[in-house]
């Protein structure tokens, strides 16, 4: 007889090869023509409501791995609420509109913004626009993230644009809306204003220049000075600037020196003083200093000073305490025109704001003698002026960080230009987001709380214009000729109402008269003396307000969101640019949770680049590995952090991947022939080992529902990672293998151990659904059915596993313990004798474990008929000695393990050897327990 086709030896459709590039596609492709969206959107009808707003990227590109990071967060999140019993609708969304796209668009074009017309550009730039909408959502399917792709939310929708005009008539109506001449930072690559989000910061190199501003009286402080050469000692690291100059900025209580080197009196402040002066002393031309006086800052407001460039005669002093002494000389030089802090500087002490700059960052005839030279390029003429002026003191290049455009890349200006601005002060605002901030919103990780409060406390008021074409029209009327420009609410919500109907070119297709309301009147004169204006929304005040458009009318579910996650980087930018609209609009915050994650960099940490050649695109890890790996890499990452990606992390990614699908392959090879409505098994009469694996797999889940609530998925993986490779692995599946193959195929043990395979691969496959979506589905597909799923089409109908209590069994893990802590002893001593030539398998040997502990005596002889096949060994003798020369270690410091020969014959169907071969007349070739195996008698 051949006994080899009596063992059940695994079989399973389940491959050990993945192939995950190849059966994706063919499973989305399936999934699509099931409809299975639908249905599961259909379950969902009735649940209690889980939102995850969708922060929408640009339409302008390609995704790149950023984004594929962001998306399959969602997407996994997302999944596991569905699962949980939730209504998780998810509707993506895409930003259309601003900058990013008619920058792309005219780079493509090869044009500038002054050699295109309005309408024609924002045709092209819709078309362009959708291009990518489509071609995002192809991507972004492929990564198998669900949601509502056929109807998302696009701020070029006519009706999502209604909702931006009508929540800035509800501003304008609360009068939080204003215009004014304030310095905002300023593109003159891409002549725009631009946020604070809109800002990167790069390393860059500026000319430092201290300067001489000469003193008009310098007698107020000193009598002795008068006739005397004195001058404020400033720094600065835009020279160009200085042609806007008004004020010096000294603060009230720095002690300043007035220094002498040859002939001059310098003042600056007194700790700086040595270090700055000394500068000029290696070359020879400066005497040593000696220090006439000292002063108070608070003093230095008696001074007046003649302008650099002699354009202002009596320029004042004034106070400020953001004056330091970390660099510089003490003394700002002050051009409300040019900073936030000078312009605040500048309305406390009633400074004029002077702007000699144009659009492209072009000297006008206000900044002679550099008119029509640009800023940067005039810098170096700047500081050889001052010194044929005799003004320069000294000069140096210093690389520091320095604002930069996020589109062109070019670095920035602070210029002075009139602007439409939400103010953060009005009506207790600032207090207000600062408290919903702290008591109405959970941060994941908590730091983001603090980050974004500090931003709140100190941002200043919002820049809502831009000076581009393409985008929502503030539309804001002047008259003819005039500067000043005014908004009317009655007329933002006509227009709105027109806009739904027409879009957003309607505002530069109709004449002003067309557009105006019939039933409000005309407040500023004559009708015919009014004129449109054509800025912009800022695109952040688009995407800002997408919690109305898609709350209020798509979904029509209640505020606040449950959950918005995005970059780290949009504490700065959306996580503000929608909390203060909702706050100025509703009273409350519009999420209830905020995840952050961090960027993508490479192995080594460096941020991915052309240059560098390390970039890696979602494309390529999708040809290659399959999005599942990608989906495995996003979760088993610490996203709270900067999150790292490389071939050799891919290639540890693959690795771990298939030690969990090699797990579940065995347990569904082990699973042919079972039949959960017939042959499950209770876990009351279950064998111990059994009991203490079902208990570990409740251990799992409940380790799995901590870290999914908490959004640490890495530590989810983990557990399950370890619960394969460890657990079940290297200690359950090991034991099992002898009872699952030479046991009868319905042997009540076998069942029972079946019957543990069934319940860990069904709580497997539902557990990484949500991560490992094409995979989990392989696997439901292998899956002996129940009578519960047996009619479902698809893993990811199933509900998220539940703990049975019967499933707990903390009685047999403490039976356990002590076996599993020896186990690694036990197979070291094996691999010894192994090594010397004793055994070749650990089934020809015989354990005898000697012990001087009642204790551990006790214990052994309790588990008695567990230890042979708890260790994989042929036999177990139990005994009992006054000492042992090597204890085993551990807990176990008297009990030692001594390996033998195992006596016996060796069986040839179940390789134990034994002393029983030949017992069973019927099969005298094998052993007695497999004569009963064959026989179909084993219990």
């Amino acid at each position: 007889m051949d006994y080899q086709k009596t063992l059940n030896l695994p079989k399973t459709d389940f491959s050990m090869k993945a192939g995950l590039v190849e059966k994706e596609p063919g499973m989305l492709k399936a999934w699509q023509g099931a409809e299975l969206y639908a249905k599961i959107r259909e379950k969902s009808k009735g649940r209690p409501a889980f939102i995850l707003h969708d922060g929408p990227p640009y339409a302008n590109g390609n995704i790149h791995i950023g984004h594929a990071l962001n998306k399959v967060l969602k997407d996994i999140i997302v999944r596991h609420k569905t699962m949980q019993g939730f209504d998780a609708l998810y509707v993506p969304g895409w930003d259309c509109h601003g900058l990013p796209i008619e920058h792309a668009l005219l780079k493509e074009l090869k044009a500038r913004k002054a050699d295109i017309d309005c309408l024609d550009l924002r045709k092209k730039a819709h078309d362009y626009a959708m291009k990518y909408v489509s071609l995002q959502r192809d991507q972004f399917k492929r990564l198998g993230v669900w949601g509502e792709w056929e109807k998302p939310y696009l701020t070029l929708d006519p009706q999502y644009e209604y909702w931006i005009l009508k929540s800035l008539a509800e501003l304008v109506r609360k009068d939080y809306v204003y215009r004014s001449r304030k310095p905002v930072n300023w593109c003159f690559e891409c002549e725009t204003a631009l946020a604070e989000a809109e800002v990167e910061y790069e390393d860059h190199t500026s000319p430092t220049v201290y300067v001489r501003f000469p003193v008009n009286n310098p007698e107020v402080l000193d009598p002795a000075l008068k006739g005397k050469k004195v001058s404020l000692l400033v720094w600065t690291t835009t020279p160009w600037t200085l042609l806007a100059n008004v004020a010096v900025a000294a603060h009230p209580s720095f002690d300043y020196v007035l220094a002498e080197m040859n002939g001059d009196v310098l003042i600056l402040e007194k700790t700086l003083a040595e270090k700055v002066l000394a500068k000029t002393a290696s070359d020879g031309k400066i005497k040593p200093s000696r220090v006439r006086g000292h002063v108070k800052g608070a003093d230095l407001t008696a001074l007046v000073y003649t302008h650099p460039f002699g354009k202002r005669e009596n320029c004042p002093v004034v106070l400020a305490d953001y004056v330091t002494r970390e660099d510089g000389t003490g003394l700002v030089h002050t051009a409300p025109g040019h900073g936030q802090e000078d312009y605040q500087t500048g309305l406390k002490n009633k400074l004029p704001i002077l702007m000699p700059v144009n659009d492209r960052g072009v000297f006008t005839e206000e900044g002679a003698p550099f008119a029509g030279q640009h800023v940067f390029k005039a810098n170096p003429e700047i500081v050889k002026d001052l010194e044929a002026r005799g003004l320069l003191f000294y000069s140096e290049p210093l690389q520091h960080s320095y604002p930069h455009c996020w589109r062109c890349k070019k670095p920035i200006i602070f210029r002075a230009t009139y602007q439409w601005f939400l103010k953060i002060d009005h009506n207790d605002l600032r207090r207000k987001l600062i408290v919903a901030v702290e008591n109405d919103v959970q941060w994941f990780p908590a730091a983001g709380k603090e980050r974004i409060r500090a931003m709140v406390e100190t941002r200043p008021d919002w820049c809502l214009s831009r000076q581009r074409f393409w985008g929502v029209p503030i539309p804001a009327v002047r008259l003819k000729g005039q500067e000043d420009q005014y908004l009317f609410p009655e007329v933002i919500e006509h227009i709105a109402r027109l806009v739904r109907e027409k879009g957003s070119d309607i505002w530069f297709e109709k004449d002003l008269k067309d557009l105006w309301p019939k039933d409000f009147p005309c407040l500023l004169g004559k009708f015919e003396d009014l004129e449109k204006t054509y800025d912009i929304l800022d695109v952040w005040f688009d995407s800002g307000v997408s919690h109305q458009a898609v709350f209020h009318e798509m979904i029509q579910k209640p505020l606040p969101a449950d959950l918005y996650l995005e970059g780290s980087d949009q504490h700065r930018g959306w996580f503000q640019s929608s909390l203060i609209p909702s706050v100025a609009l509703d009273g409350r915050a519009p999420y209830r949770q905020v995840l952050t994650h961090g960027f993508v960099v490479d192995g080594e940490g460096r941020k991915m680049s052309k240059s560098l050649g390390n970039v890696i695109s979602p494309d390529d890890l999708l040809k290659n590995n399959g999005a599942d790996i990608l989906r495995l890499w996003v979760a088993s990452s610490n996203y709270n952090d900067d999150i790292r990606l490389s071939k050799e992390i891919t290639q540890r990614l693959i690795d771990s991947y298939r030690k969990v699908r090699n797990t579940v392959r065995y347990l569904l090879g082990n699973l042919d022939g079972f039949d959960p409505e017939a042959h499950l098994v209770a876990p009351a009469e279950m064998p111990l080992l059994d009991r203490w694996a079902m208990d570990r797999l409740s251990a799992l889940i409940e380790k799995v529902n901590a870290s999914f609530e908490g959004y640490d998925f890495a530590e989810a993986y983990k557990a399950v990672h370890l619960f394969c490779n460890e657990e079940m692995s290297s200690i359950y599946l090991d034991i099992l293998k002898d009872r699952l193959y030479t046991s009868s195929a319905q042997s009540p043990k076998r069942r029972a151990a079946q019957t543990v395979l069934y319940h860990i691969a069904d709580v497997l496959a539902r557990i990484l659904a949500p991560v490992l979506c094409f995979t989990a589905e392989e696997i439901f597909s292998a899956l002996p059915k129940s009578s519960a799923t047996r009619d479902l089409s698809s893993v990811h109908l199933l509900d998220w596993p539940k703990i049975h209590p019967e499933w707990r069994d903390r009685k047999a893990v403490e039976r356990l313990s002590g076996l599993i802590e020896m186990r690694p002893f036990v197979l070291k001593a094996l691999e010894e004798k192994r090594g010397e030539g004793l055994i070749g398998s650990s089934l020809e040997a015989r354990l005898v474990f000697q012990t001087a502990s009642v204790r551990d005596l006790d214990y052994l002889k309790g588990l008695q008929e567990e230890l042979s096949s708890f260790f994989i060994v042929s036999d177990v003798v139990i005994e009992q000695v006054d000492k042992v020369s090597r204890s085993l270690g551990g807990a176990f410091t008297q009990t030692a393990v001594v390996v033998e020969k195992a006596r016996g014959e060796k069986c040839p169907r179940c390789w134990h050897y034994g002393e029983d071969i030949g017992s069973d007349q019927d099969h005298p070739q094998v052993c007695g327990r497999c004569a009963l195996a064959v026989k179909g008698q084993d219990k």
